[in-house]
């Protein structure tokens, strides 16, 4: 997988979300130690890693969905490297509802406030998503990016 660049400046309006039952926010530093562990669980550990990083920023570089007071979805950015997206992640259960699409335009949208005209997203998974959702496109020659070299646990 490689990077996808965003211009900012063409970031679409989101649509009220005010008719949904979940709410996007940033997390306060009592919520990290939750926050981390339910990415972890949900997940990956490097993932748990970047968004205790994105907690610990003053103010955070992480937005949360939560809905009737349980975490359904995050996202972060400008963690593993300036002006970069993610990592973003949806409870399985709660997919197809939307909250992925707005955790994506708010977090996108802190960063142009931020001062950023593009947002990279490393490593992008669901390609076809990004490219649809806001205008993403490929960064030619950037499989690996950032995270090449990354240390990784060996199992035996």
């Amino acid at each position: 997988m490689g990077d996808l660049l965003v211009p900012l400046y063409r970031i679409p309006q989101l649509e009220s979300t005010t008719h949904q039952p979940w709410t996007i926010r940033k997390p306060i530093p009592p919520e990290k130690h939750i926050v981390v562990a339910w990415v972890r669980e949900h997940f990956s550990e490097k993932w748990a890693s970047e968004c205790d990083v994105a907690c610990t920023q003053t103010p955070a570089s992480c937005l949360i969905a939560v809905e009737d007071g349980k975490l359904i979805g995050f996202a972060c950015y400008n963690v593993t490297s300036r002006n970069f997206f993610g990592p973003t992640g949806v409870d399985k259960a709660e997919r197809g509802k939307g909250i992925g699409h707005a955790l994506l335009v708010e977090s996108l949208n802190e960063m142009k406030h931020m001062g950023y005209a593009y947002a990279i997203i490393g490593g992008a998974g669901p390609v076809s998503f990004y490219k649809q959702t806001v205008g993403a496109m490929d960064i030619p020659g950037s499989e690996k990016g950032v995270y090449k070299g990354m240390l990784e646990i060996k199992e035996e």
